[in-house]
Protein backbone atom coordinates (compact mmCIF):
# COMPACT_ATOMS: atom_id res chain seq x y z
CA UNK A 1 0.00 0.00 0.00
CA UNK A 2 1.29 3.28 -1.17
CA UNK A 3 0.87 6.80 1.12
CA UNK A 4 2.13 8.81 -2.42
CA UNK A 5 -0.21 11.22 -3.58
CA UNK A 6 0.28 13.63 -6.80
CA UNK A 7 -2.55 16.17 -5.88
CA UNK A 8 -1.72 19.75 -5.76
CA UNK A 9 -2.69 19.68 -2.09
CA UNK A 10 -0.66 17.54 0.67
CA UNK A 11 -2.80 15.60 3.04
CA UNK A 12 -1.34 16.99 6.85
CA UNK A 13 -3.19 14.74 9.72
CA UNK A 14 -3.57 16.54 13.20
CA UNK A 15 -3.99 14.89 16.72
CA UNK A 16 -4.17 17.17 19.76
CA UNK A 17 -6.55 16.53 22.17
CA UNK A 18 -6.99 20.30 22.46
CA UNK A 19 -9.66 21.42 19.97
CA UNK A 20 -8.51 24.93 20.23
CA UNK A 21 -4.89 23.74 19.13
CA UNK A 22 -6.55 21.94 16.19
CA UNK A 23 -8.70 24.85 14.91
CA UNK A 24 -5.63 27.29 15.29
CA UNK A 25 -3.90 25.36 13.49
CA UNK A 26 -6.31 24.21 10.69
CA UNK A 27 -6.86 27.88 9.83
CA UNK A 28 -3.05 28.25 9.55
CA UNK A 29 -2.81 25.35 7.14
CA UNK A 30 -6.19 25.41 5.18
CA UNK A 31 -4.78 27.57 2.36
CA UNK A 32 -2.49 25.28 1.29
CA UNK A 33 -3.30 21.79 2.62
CA UNK A 34 -6.06 19.66 2.97
CA UNK A 35 -6.06 18.97 6.88
CA UNK A 36 -7.16 16.59 8.65
CA UNK A 37 -8.11 17.09 12.36
CA UNK A 38 -8.20 14.49 15.33
CA UNK A 39 -9.04 14.66 18.95
CA UNK A 40 -9.27 11.01 19.85
CA UNK A 41 -6.63 8.67 19.31
CA UNK A 42 -8.54 5.80 17.99
CA UNK A 43 -10.26 7.44 15.92
CA UNK A 44 -6.90 9.12 14.35
CA UNK A 45 -5.16 5.57 14.10
CA UNK A 46 -8.29 4.15 12.16
CA UNK A 47 -7.81 6.91 9.71
CA UNK A 48 -4.58 5.48 9.67
CA UNK A 49 -6.16 1.63 9.03
CA UNK A 50 -7.83 2.54 6.22
CA UNK A 51 -4.85 3.62 4.30
CA UNK A 52 -5.88 6.95 3.29
CA UNK A 53 -3.44 9.47 2.31
CA UNK A 54 -0.99 11.47 3.98
CA UNK A 55 1.92 13.70 3.89
CA UNK A 56 2.09 14.85 6.92
CA UNK A 57 1.23 14.20 11.11
CA UNK A 58 1.53 17.26 13.47
CA UNK A 59 1.47 15.14 16.96
CA UNK A 60 0.51 16.30 20.16
CA UNK A 61 2.83 14.59 23.68
CA UNK A 62 1.07 15.31 26.27
CA UNK A 63 -2.96 13.66 25.58
CA UNK A 64 -4.33 11.27 27.54
CA UNK A 65 -4.62 7.56 26.64
CA UNK A 66 -2.11 7.03 24.32
CA UNK A 67 0.34 9.82 24.47
CA UNK A 68 2.74 11.06 21.54
CA UNK A 69 5.62 8.90 21.87
CA UNK A 70 3.46 5.63 21.78
CA UNK A 71 1.40 7.36 18.82
CA UNK A 72 5.31 8.03 17.19
CA UNK A 73 6.17 4.40 17.51
CA UNK A 74 3.08 2.58 16.38
CA UNK A 75 3.51 5.17 12.98
CA UNK A 76 6.93 4.27 12.47
CA UNK A 77 6.29 0.43 12.78
CA UNK A 78 4.30 1.07 9.88
CA UNK A 79 6.20 0.58 6.21
CA UNK A 80 3.61 2.52 4.17
CA UNK A 81 4.64 5.51 6.41
CA UNK A 82 8.61 5.18 6.84
CA UNK A 83 8.62 8.63 4.59
CA UNK A 84 5.93 10.50 5.73
CA UNK A 85 7.45 13.13 8.14
CA UNK A 86 6.21 13.39 11.74
CA UNK A 87 6.52 16.65 13.31
CA UNK A 88 5.84 16.80 17.35
CA UNK A 89 3.63 19.67 18.65
CA UNK A 90 4.28 20.22 22.43
CA UNK A 91 5.54 22.67 25.20
CA UNK A 92 8.32 19.90 26.08
CA UNK A 93 11.48 21.11 25.38
CA UNK A 94 14.31 19.34 27.61
CA UNK A 95 17.07 18.02 25.22
CA UNK A 96 15.71 15.24 26.86
CA UNK A 97 12.56 15.34 25.17
CA UNK A 98 14.02 15.99 22.10
CA UNK A 99 16.42 12.93 22.51
CA UNK A 100 13.53 10.68 22.79
CA UNK A 101 11.15 11.75 20.39
CA UNK A 102 13.52 12.01 17.82
CA UNK A 103 14.85 7.83 18.33
CA UNK A 104 11.32 7.18 17.89
CA UNK A 105 11.30 8.77 14.74
CA UNK A 106 9.97 12.06 14.90
CA UNK A 107 11.55 14.34 12.35
CA UNK A 108 11.22 17.47 13.71
CA UNK A 109 9.81 19.75 17.07
CA UNK A 110 7.69 22.86 16.83
CA UNK A 111 7.27 24.15 20.76
CA UNK A 112 3.83 25.30 22.05
CA UNK A 113 2.43 28.30 22.16
CA UNK A 114 3.19 28.19 17.91
CA UNK A 115 4.49 30.59 15.98
CA UNK A 116 2.28 30.50 12.92
CA UNK A 117 5.35 31.46 9.95
CA UNK A 118 7.34 28.65 11.70
CA UNK A 119 4.44 26.25 11.81
CA UNK A 120 3.81 26.93 7.98
CA UNK A 121 7.48 26.86 7.16
CA UNK A 122 8.06 23.63 9.04
CA UNK A 123 5.16 22.51 7.07
CA UNK A 124 5.97 22.95 3.98
CA UNK A 125 9.57 22.13 4.24
CA UNK A 126 8.65 18.74 5.60
CA UNK A 127 5.64 17.77 2.96
CA UNK A 128 8.32 18.83 0.00
CA UNK A 129 11.12 16.65 1.62
CA UNK A 130 8.89 13.69 2.64
CA UNK A 131 7.47 13.45 -1.11
CA UNK A 132 10.73 13.65 -2.18
CA UNK A 133 11.84 10.76 -0.16
CA UNK A 134 8.69 8.92 -1.14
CA UNK A 135 9.03 9.50 -4.85
CA UNK A 136 13.02 7.95 -4.84
CA UNK A 137 11.62 5.05 -2.68
CA UNK A 138 9.46 4.33 -5.32
CA UNK A 139 11.60 4.70 -7.81
CA UNK A 140 14.19 2.69 -6.17
CA UNK A 141 11.70 -0.01 -5.93
CA UNK A 142 10.51 0.30 -9.57
CA UNK A 143 14.71 0.24 -10.29
CA UNK A 144 15.13 -3.14 -8.47
CA UNK A 145 12.19 -5.03 -10.37
CA UNK A 146 13.67 -3.55 -13.37
CA UNK A 147 17.04 -4.79 -11.99
CA UNK A 148 15.74 -8.60 -11.52
CA UNK A 149 14.12 -8.96 -14.35
CA UNK A 150 16.92 -7.52 -16.43
CA UNK A 151 19.03 -10.58 -14.99
CA UNK A 152 16.73 -12.96 -15.60
CA UNK A 153 17.01 -12.21 -19.20
CA UNK A 154 20.72 -12.07 -19.11
CA UNK A 155 21.32 -15.89 -17.53
CA UNK A 156 19.26 -16.73 -21.16
CA UNK A 157 20.92 -14.57 -23.15
CA UNK A 158 24.73 -13.51 -22.76
CA UNK A 159 24.71 -11.73 -25.77
CA UNK A 160 23.10 -9.02 -23.66
CA UNK A 161 25.69 -8.53 -21.35
CA UNK A 162 26.77 -5.12 -22.82
CA UNK A 163 23.29 -3.92 -22.35
CA UNK A 164 23.29 -4.78 -19.02
CA UNK A 165 26.08 -2.47 -18.02
CA UNK A 166 25.16 0.10 -19.82
CA UNK A 167 21.42 0.40 -17.93
CA UNK A 168 23.21 -0.44 -14.64
CA UNK A 169 25.52 2.90 -14.93
CA UNK A 170 22.53 4.63 -16.40
CA UNK A 171 20.73 3.43 -13.02
CA UNK A 172 23.37 4.78 -10.76
CA UNK A 173 23.76 8.02 -12.38
CA UNK A 174 20.00 8.29 -11.82
CA UNK A 175 20.65 7.47 -8.31
CA UNK A 176 23.44 9.59 -7.52
CA UNK A 177 21.44 12.97 -9.35
CA UNK A 178 18.56 11.75 -7.05
CA UNK A 179 20.49 11.58 -3.85
CA UNK A 180 22.01 15.03 -5.21
CA UNK A 181 19.13 16.75 -5.75
CA UNK A 182 18.10 15.73 -2.43
CA UNK A 183 20.81 17.02 -0.19
CA UNK A 184 20.38 20.46 -1.90
CA UNK A 185 16.81 20.75 -0.70
CA UNK A 186 17.89 19.90 2.59
CA UNK A 187 20.48 22.60 2.41
CA UNK A 188 20.05 25.19 -0.19
CA UNK A 189 22.49 27.56 0.83
CA UNK A 190 25.41 24.78 -0.05
CA UNK A 191 23.87 23.94 -3.10
CA UNK A 192 27.35 23.88 -4.92
CA UNK A 193 28.98 22.31 -2.24
CA UNK A 194 28.64 18.67 -3.35
CA UNK A 195 29.38 20.02 -7.15
CA UNK A 196 32.51 21.69 -5.55
CA UNK A 197 33.88 18.63 -3.23
CA UNK A 198 33.02 16.40 -6.45
CA UNK A 199 36.17 18.14 -8.53
CA UNK A 200 38.21 18.94 -5.71
CA UNK A 201 38.55 15.24 -4.77
CA UNK A 202 39.25 14.80 -8.67
CA UNK A 203 42.29 17.07 -8.94
CA UNK A 204 43.46 16.08 -5.22
CA UNK A 205 43.72 12.23 -6.52
CA UNK A 206 45.09 12.96 -9.80
CA UNK A 207 47.71 14.65 -8.49
CA UNK A 208 48.42 11.91 -5.38
CA UNK A 209 48.82 9.25 -8.47
CA UNK A 210 52.54 9.98 -9.09
CA UNK A 211 52.93 9.46 -5.00
CA UNK A 212 54.44 6.27 -4.03
CA UNK A 213 52.20 5.23 -1.37
CA UNK A 214 48.58 6.15 -3.32
CA UNK A 215 49.54 5.09 -6.93
CA UNK A 216 48.52 1.35 -6.40
CA UNK A 217 45.10 2.68 -5.36
CA UNK A 218 44.71 5.69 -7.34
CA UNK A 219 43.94 4.34 -10.77
CA UNK A 220 41.67 6.08 -13.60
CA UNK A 221 38.93 3.58 -12.31
CA UNK A 222 39.20 4.27 -8.85
CA UNK A 223 39.55 8.37 -9.38
CA UNK A 224 35.93 7.86 -11.15
CA UNK A 225 34.67 6.14 -8.27
CA UNK A 226 35.76 8.50 -5.86
CA UNK A 227 34.24 11.41 -8.31
CA UNK A 228 30.79 9.96 -8.06
CA UNK A 229 30.83 8.74 -4.80
CA UNK A 230 32.02 11.90 -3.51
CA UNK A 231 28.48 13.46 -3.63
CA UNK A 232 27.23 11.21 -1.11
CA UNK A 233 29.18 12.14 2.03
CA UNK A 234 26.88 14.34 3.71
CA UNK A 235 23.71 11.74 2.59
CA UNK A 236 23.04 11.04 6.20
CA UNK A 237 21.89 14.82 6.61
CA UNK A 238 18.73 14.21 5.41
CA UNK A 239 17.75 12.62 8.98
CA UNK A 240 19.20 15.96 10.69
CA UNK A 241 16.33 17.87 11.99
CA UNK A 242 16.14 21.44 10.66
CA UNK A 243 16.65 23.63 14.01
CA UNK A 244 19.77 22.14 14.30
CA UNK A 245 21.23 21.61 11.02
CA UNK A 246 20.17 25.35 9.91
CA UNK A 247 21.00 26.77 13.20
CA UNK A 248 22.52 30.54 12.90
CA UNK A 249 24.26 29.90 15.92
CA UNK A 250 26.99 27.33 17.46
CA UNK A 251 25.68 24.12 18.44
CA UNK A 252 25.42 22.87 22.02
CA UNK A 253 27.08 20.02 23.26
CA UNK A 254 24.20 17.57 22.67
CA UNK A 255 23.42 19.73 19.10
CA UNK A 256 26.85 18.50 18.09
CA UNK A 257 26.29 14.98 19.14
CA UNK A 258 23.46 14.95 17.26
CA UNK A 259 25.09 16.49 14.19
CA UNK A 260 27.53 13.64 13.89
CA UNK A 261 25.09 11.34 13.78
CA UNK A 262 24.92 12.18 9.73
CA UNK A 263 27.93 10.27 9.57
CA UNK A 264 26.30 6.69 10.99
CA UNK A 265 23.23 7.60 9.54
CA UNK A 266 24.71 7.98 5.67
CA UNK A 267 26.60 4.96 6.19
CA UNK A 268 23.31 3.13 7.68
CA UNK A 269 21.32 4.38 4.58
CA UNK A 270 24.08 3.11 1.87
CA UNK A 271 24.57 -0.34 3.70
CA UNK A 272 20.80 -0.71 3.16
CA UNK A 273 21.09 -0.24 0.12
CA UNK A 274 23.88 -2.54 -0.40
CA UNK A 275 21.87 -5.58 1.73
CA UNK A 276 19.19 -5.04 -1.03
CA UNK A 277 21.67 -5.28 -4.09
CA UNK A 278 22.89 -8.69 -2.26
CA UNK A 279 26.11 -8.43 -3.48
CA UNK A 280 29.06 -6.27 -3.48
CA UNK A 281 28.84 -3.44 -5.43
CA UNK A 282 32.17 -1.06 -5.76
CA UNK A 283 30.09 2.41 -6.11
CA UNK A 284 28.62 2.02 -2.67
CA UNK A 285 31.38 0.93 -0.73
CA UNK A 286 33.25 3.36 -2.02
CA UNK A 287 30.36 6.01 -0.98
CA UNK A 288 29.78 4.45 2.22
CA UNK A 289 33.73 5.16 3.25
CA UNK A 290 33.53 8.70 2.03
CA UNK A 291 29.79 9.06 4.06
CA UNK A 292 31.44 7.21 7.26
CA UNK A 293 34.77 8.26 7.22
CA UNK A 294 35.46 11.94 6.16
CA UNK A 295 35.15 13.75 9.88
CA UNK A 296 38.07 11.15 11.11
CA UNK A 297 41.40 12.83 11.66
CA UNK A 298 44.75 11.15 11.25
CA UNK A 299 45.71 11.41 14.60
CA UNK A 300 42.84 10.10 16.08
CA UNK A 301 40.83 12.82 17.57
CA UNK A 302 37.77 12.60 14.67
CA UNK A 303 34.58 10.85 14.80
CA UNK A 304 32.33 8.77 14.47
CA UNK A 305 35.52 6.01 15.32
CA UNK A 306 38.63 8.05 16.23
CA UNK A 307 40.34 5.78 13.33
CA UNK A 308 43.86 7.05 12.81
CA UNK A 309 46.59 7.09 10.16
CA UNK A 310 46.22 4.62 7.43
CA UNK A 311 43.47 2.83 9.33
CA UNK A 312 41.42 5.51 7.71
CA UNK A 313 40.22 4.90 4.29
CA UNK A 314 42.10 6.59 1.84
CA UNK A 315 38.50 8.27 0.20
CA UNK A 316 37.54 9.37 3.30
CA UNK A 317 41.41 10.66 3.64
CA UNK A 318 41.21 12.63 0.52
CA UNK A 319 37.29 14.03 0.95
CA UNK A 320 38.71 15.48 4.43
CA UNK A 321 40.32 18.06 3.15
CA UNK A 322 37.90 18.73 0.50
CA UNK A 323 35.57 18.86 2.81
CA UNK A 324 37.16 21.56 5.24
CA UNK A 325 38.65 23.81 2.57
CA UNK A 326 35.00 24.33 1.32
CA UNK A 327 33.52 25.03 4.56
CA UNK A 328 36.38 27.42 5.51
CA UNK A 329 35.77 29.55 2.48
CA UNK A 330 31.74 29.12 2.18
CA UNK A 331 29.54 31.78 3.98
CA UNK A 332 27.06 29.62 6.41
CA UNK A 333 24.07 30.97 8.16
CA UNK A 334 26.51 30.98 11.06
CA UNK A 335 29.75 32.25 9.72
CA UNK A 336 31.32 34.24 6.64
CA UNK A 337 33.38 32.56 4.26
CA UNK A 338 37.31 33.01 4.54
CA UNK A 339 39.37 34.28 1.73
CA UNK A 340 41.24 31.36 -0.09
CA UNK A 341 45.10 31.87 1.57
CA UNK A 342 43.57 31.99 4.69
CA UNK A 343 41.60 28.58 4.51
CA UNK A 344 44.76 27.20 2.77
CA UNK A 345 47.28 28.42 5.65
CA UNK A 346 44.19 26.75 8.04
CA UNK A 347 44.91 23.32 5.92
CA UNK A 348 48.59 23.49 5.88
CA UNK A 349 48.72 23.36 9.64
CA UNK A 350 46.66 20.67 10.22
CA UNK A 351 48.72 18.61 8.12
CA UNK A 352 49.86 15.25 10.48
CA UNK A 353 47.17 16.32 13.04
CA UNK A 354 43.61 16.26 10.96
CA UNK A 355 45.22 15.32 7.72
CA UNK A 356 47.37 12.94 5.90
CA UNK A 357 50.71 14.64 6.16
CA UNK A 358 51.35 13.04 1.83
CA UNK A 359 47.79 14.12 0.71
CA UNK A 360 47.80 17.86 2.75
CA UNK A 361 51.47 18.45 1.17
CA UNK A 362 49.61 17.71 -2.40
CA UNK A 363 46.83 19.74 -1.54
CA UNK A 364 49.26 22.76 -0.65
CA UNK A 365 50.82 22.06 -4.11
CA UNK A 366 47.93 22.03 -6.29
CA UNK A 367 45.88 25.23 -3.95
CA UNK A 368 45.38 27.18 -7.09
CA UNK A 369 43.27 24.46 -8.67
CA UNK A 370 41.20 24.59 -5.76
CA UNK A 371 40.65 28.13 -5.63
CA UNK A 372 39.58 27.52 -9.62
CA UNK A 373 36.79 25.29 -8.90
CA UNK A 374 35.72 27.16 -6.07
CA UNK A 375 35.44 30.01 -8.88
CA UNK A 376 33.59 28.23 -10.88
CA UNK A 377 31.03 26.56 -9.00
CA UNK A 378 29.98 29.22 -6.77
CA UNK A 379 26.39 29.53 -4.88
CA UNK A 380 25.66 32.47 -6.19
CA UNK A 381 25.67 31.48 -9.63
CA UNK A 382 25.76 28.00 -10.61
CA UNK A 383 26.66 26.69 -13.71
CA UNK A 384 23.98 25.57 -16.22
Amino acid sequence: MSYLMVADKADVLMLDDQPENLHLLTNLLINDFRCRPFSDSAKFMAYIEQGKPVDLILLDVVMPGRDGYEICAWLRSRRALEHVPIIFLTSLTSAEDERKGLALGANDYIGKPFSPPIVLTRVKHHVDLGRTLRIVADQNDNLDTKVRERTAELEKANAALTLQAEEIQKAQDATIIAFTSLAETRDNETGMHIRRTQNYVRELATALQGHARFAAQLGQAAIQLLYKSAPLHDIGKVAIPDHILLKPGKLTAEEFELMKTHTTRGRDAIVAAESGLGESNSFLSAAREVAYGHHEKWDGSGYPLGLSGEAIPLFARIMAVADVYDALISTRVYKAGMPHAKALGIIAEGRGSHFDPDICDKFVLIHEQFARIAMQYQDESPPT
